[in-house]
């Protein structure tokens, strides 16, 4: 892995791997704390979409900021934004004094740092790795949210079982004051080209450039279905667990599986270069239907981790491969703008999953909502293999992304 020999890349390597393994013992804390407080499904999906709905209005916002102004300080603000919301909310949860409501109204918060932070990310990678070697460093990232989605449901299911979800909740308000300090230690070029025009123009010209790229918005319009049928996984796996596997320790041990299969896809991602990227990438979405049919189907902790694991593969490696073509294919200029209406389009429907699946479940059953959920997994990625820009996009940028 000859990208890490890139310092800059250590850097931002170091606060992207230590800032996962705090996100993944969220997944899992998030859940099992609003079960402590006695909420149903319903209430999980709830605290859920809170913390989800206002990345996605933030998001276009950070996409403008990232690309008119540093990149870096964008990304520290929106690191010690979330060390004091996920600080609040540990604090309150150790105490014994929390609701439902604080946790949903401090995740928003923290999502909503979320949203400046993502966006700034993704355009300042270019500018500290050379473009022939993105796709390594994709990989090489992808290996930190692999480890981090292995230790960070086993670390959260035992503190849970043995002091609580709000200690998990700390260790992960904790991990963005450290990524903040990485950040910090980053040596940037002195000039960087910056947007120029209005920002209501700039946020209009980068909509202009995503529209016009059909690969692009084919793509993300199927990430976009993605997340809302993941909305499944996300609310109703905790309370199957809870009821039928053995509650946040077995819940945590199925999360970790797909953090196994998600590092066997960063290290994939690493290796390979494929000429039809996008093929490969929407392809490798039919795993993510496995887990969501083992669930459905009642299998026991064994086989739904086997099945998480390739759902974990499906996640990274696609993930790894969309981002290094996005980045390849998008003028660097406008890649935080793109990369904004990328993220906004990819989760705006998953607040949406986050709610309708208690509804859904409670209606025709948990199994059978399961089952309707991966099966829209297999329609989309058949209808997004059909299309002949996705086909036919190969690995040779058109354009050149600067920084």
């Amino acid at each position: 892995m000859g990208v890490l020999k890139l310092r800059e890349f250590r850097l931002l390597f170091g606060a992207q791997a230590v800032s996962v393994l705090g996100d993944r013992m969220v997944a899992i804390a998030l859940a099992f704390a609003v079960i402590e407080l006695g909420g149903s499904a319903s209430e999980i999906g709830i605290v859920l979409a809170v913390r989800t709905l206002p990345m996605v209005l933030t998001l276009l916002i950070g996409g403008v900021l990232a690309d008119r102004m540093s990149r870096r300080a964008v990304m520290v603000g929106a690191d010690l934004a979330r060390l004091l919301s996920q600080g609040a909310i540990a604090a309150l949860l150790i105490a014994g004094t929390a609701e439902v409501w604080m946790i949903a109204v401090l995740s928003g918060l923290t999502g909503a740092a979320t949203g400046f932070f993502n966006p700034a990310s993704t355009g300042l990678l270019p500018v500290i790795v050379p473009a022939d070697r993105l796709q390594e460093a994709n990989g090489v990232r992808a290996t930190a949210l692999s480890a981090g989605e292995i230790v960070g449901p086993a670390i959260a299911g035992v503190l849970i079982a043995a002091v609580g979800a709000g200690w998990a909740m700390a260790i992960d308000a904790l991990t963005f004051a450290v990524s903040a300090l990485f950040l910090l230690g980053l040596r940037l070029p002195d000039q960087v080209p910056r947007a120029a025009s209005s920002f209501v123009a700039d946020l209009k010209a980068g909509w202009s450039l995503f529209r016009s790229l059909t690969w692009v918005w084919t793509f993300v319009l199927a990430a976009a279905i993605g997340n809302l049928v993941w909305g499944a996984w996300s609310t109703l796996g905790p309370i199957v667990a809870e009821e039928d596997l053995g509650g946040a320790a077995a819940w945590g041990t199925v999360l970790g599986a797909i953090g196994v299969g998600a590092l066997i896809g960063a290290l994939v991602a690493v290796r390979v270069r494929p000429r039809g990227p996008l093929v490969v990438a929407g392809g490798s979405f039919v795993l993510m239907a496995f887990p969501l049919a083992f669930l459905a189907a009642g299998a026991p902790v064994a086989l739904l981790a086997a099945a998480a694991l390739l759902g974990g593969v499906s996640m990274v490696l696609g993930n790894a491969i969309w981002e290094s073509t996005l980045m390849r294919h998008v003028p660097g200029e406008a890649l935080s703008r793109v990369s904004a209406y990328d993220w906004f389009g990819s989760i705006a429907f998953q607040p949406v999953g986050m709610i309708i699946w208690g509804p859904i479940a409670a209606l025709i059953g948990i199994s059978p909502a399961l089952w309707v959920a991966s099966a829209v997994v297999l329609v989309t990625t058949v209808a997004l293999l059909a299309v002949p820009a996705i086909r036919h996009l190969r690995d040779e940028p058109a354009v050149q992304p600067g920084v």
